[in-house]
C-alpha cells in the first residue's frame, strides 16, 4: 500500500501555516555532500535542524554551502552552537536566534542548541536543534536543561528535533516526551528507524513539539533514492508536516 504525500505548506486563512521540518544528523558532512544536498531537497522543508554540523576549519563556509545546495539558508548555531545548526527557506521570517552551550564535562564532547524564532505568517514558533550526549548520566540532566530552554523560549509554540542518541522508552526520551508530542507516536507516518541507512533498526532521532502544534504526519521518508541516503551520512532524516496556529 502505496504511502500518502505529506501536506506541502499553504499558509491558512486564520493565519495558521503548514510548515515542513526536517531533522539530520549530517556527520560534520565527512560523507557524500551532494548526496546529502539532494536527499534535503527532495524532503522540501521549510525548516531543517541539523546536527553535527561541521564545527572546525572555515565551517561557516560548509555550512553555507550545504545551505546552498540545498535552496535554503543558514538561520544559526554550527560550531557556536557545538553542532546543531537550524536552516530555512525563504518562507520564515526570523524573529531571533541564539546559540546555547551546555556544561562541559571533561573528557566528553561540548554539547548545546542552536535555538531561533521564526514566523511563518500568522504563526510565531520557537525552534530547537539538539544532540544529546551518549552518555546517560549526562543525556538526562541535558534533556532538563532543553526543557528548561522549551519554557524561556518566549513563543506560543516551539518545535525541538534532534539525535536524542537514545530510543523511546530510555529516561531522557521518557523526560521529553512527557511534556512534548512526539511526532512519530503522535502521527506516524512513513518509516520509524533512522539508524542505520543499511540496517535500520532503531529511533534515535526524533521531532518533537509542545501541545498546541498540529503533527499532520512524522517519520522517516519511504521514497528518497536509497544510495543517496546511505551515501550522505550515517543517519536516515526525520520529516514532519505541522500546522502551527496563528498567534
Amino acid at each position: 500500500m502505496a504511502i500518502p504525500p505529506l501536506p506541502n505548506s499553504p499558509t491558512e486563512t486564520d493565519g495558521s501555516a503548514v510548515v515542513r521540518v526536517l531533522s539530520y544528523n549530517v556527520r560534520s558532512m565527512r560523507d557524500d555532500e551532494d548526496a546529502l544536498a539532494r536527499v534535503i531537497r527532495a524532503c522540501a522543508p521549510d525548516l531543517v535542524f541539523v546536527q553535527e554540523a561541521p564545527r572546525f576549519f572555515r565551517w561557516r563556509k560548509h555550512a553555507a554551502r550545504l545551505a546552498a545546495k540545498s535552496e535554503l539558508v543558514v538561520l544559526g548555531g554550527g560550531a557556536t552552537a557545538a553542532g546543531p545548526l537550524l536552516m530555512c527557506s525563504l518562507r520564515a521570517t526570523v524573529e531571533r536566534t541564539e546559540d546555547v552551550l551546555l556544561p562541559l564535562t571533561p573528557g566528553l564532547h561540548r554539547r548545546g542548541f542552536a535555538t531561533a524564532v521564526v514566523r511563518f505568517a500568522g504563526a510565531r514558533v520557537g525552534l530547537i536543534s539538539c544532540h544529546l550526549s551518549l552518555r546517560s548520566e549526562e543525556r538526562y540532566a541535558q534533556a532538563g536543561m532543553l526543557l528548561d530552554r522549551v519554557a524561556a523560549m518566549d513563543a506560543p509554540h516551539v518545535i525541538v528535533a534532534g539525535d536524542l542518541n537514545e530510543r523511546p522508552g530510555g529516561r531522557s526520551f521518557t523526560r521529553l516526551a512527557k511534556e512534548l508530542q512526539d511526532g512519530w507516536e503522535v502521527s506516524p507516518w512513513g518509516g520509524e528507524y533512522t539508524s542505520t541507512p543499511g540496517d535500520p533498526h532503531q529511533r534515535i532521532d526524533a521531532i518533537l513539539a509542545t501541545p498546541g502544534v498540529e503533527f499532520l504526519g512524522c517519520g522517516v521518508p519511504q521514497d528518497l533514492d536509497p544510495s543517496d541516503l546511505k551515501a550522505a551520512t550515517d543517519h536516515l532524516p526525520v520529516l514532519a508536516a505541522v500546522r502551527i496556529p496563528a498567534s
